[in-house]
């Protein structure tokens, strides 16, 4: 049957994105056979004139690394939660214009409520690794969870819009590094780690170690690592050591994913066949988050 439709995902390295896997998922689900789903290599600097280029069947695009700070730049209009965060996801359009939404956040807190954090499991205090658009899109869920303090661990410093956005949030913040960021994230009942893959290998070492130093001491708590290739982590596996609850980066990769096509396509997005098609392909035989 002819496209008449179209949609893909953008960033660059692209070619681990399980993005195509959800939402051909739901296609496939939904009987939108008119609808295709690509990959399509791109940089910060190639993305004004990508989107510029694209015809009248393209109805939206997903917007990973580097691309999400970009795409707030090049969006006609643009949620109030992606102009909070300075990050777009997705780009979904609108007759001739492209609408910027960030549902990422949304991706987050749902991943986070599956494990039991909100109403049941209040959480006041939670450890966010990194400081990058993942990080702001992560403060953005804690807020919706009640969360109050904030605790980053950062190699350096907390870029200074992320640090604003906190304050904004009226989050409680500090900063934490080295082995004290160990300790911490071994003291918090919630971590998020908002780096790419191998961004937090350091920390993990680190964290193993003080486990075994700490013993008793050990809190447990729920990790959220947004890293979904090649899983687990390093970070992901020092947790699991030490009885943390991890939840894999593919559950808010399923929750952000079936928000884009539920903006895409207009249709409530099958949830349990792109949780399924997306456990498998990151390797989740079983289906729940350890």
């Amino acid at each position: 049957m002819l496209t008449r439709h179209r949609a893909a995902v953008l960033g660059k390295p692209i070619a681990h994105s399980l993005s195509p896997v959800l939402h051909r998922a739901a296609y496939d689900a939904l009987g939108l056979a008119e609808w295709s789903y690509d990959v399509r290599e791109c940089d910060a600097a190639g993305l004004r004139e990508l989107v510029a280029g694209l015809g009248p069947t393209w109805r939206g695009l997903s917007l990973t690394m580097p691309l999400k700070e970009e795409a707030l730049l090049i969006a006609d209009t643009s949620s109030v939660i992606a102009r909070q965060t300075g990050a777009v996801n997705t780009l979904v359009r609108d007759g001739a214009r492209w609408h910027g939404e960030n549902t990422d956040v949304f991706g987050i807190r749902e991943a986070l409520k599956d494990a039991g954090v909100g109403s049941g499991h209040p959480v006041s205090r939670a450890v966010v690794v990194g400081s990058g658009a993942t990080a702001r899109s992560a403060l953005a869920a804690l807020a919706d969870l009640g969360v109050a303090e904030v605790v980053f661990a950062v190699r350096k410093r907390v870029r200074a819009s992320t640090l604003a956005q906190a304050r904004d949030h009226g989050f409680r913040v500090s900063v934490v590094r080295d082995q004290e960021a160990a300790a911490m994230v071994l003291q918090s009942p919630l971590v998020i780690s908002a780096v790419p893959a191998g961004a937090a290998d350091s920390l993990a070492l680190a964290v193993a170690q003080e486990a075994a130093r700490s013993g008793a001491a050990v809190a447990g708590g729920v990790l959220l690592d947004v890293v979904y290739a090649d899983w687990p982590t390093a970070l992901a596996e020092a947790a699991a050591s030490y009885g943390a609850r991890v939840v894999p980066g593919i559950e808010m990769l399923i929750h952000q994913g079936a928000a884009q096509v539920e903006l895409m396509t207009g249709h409530a997005a099958p949830l349990e066949a792109m949780q399924r098609a997306g456990r498998a392909a990151a390797g989740l035989v079983h289906g729940a988050p350890n």
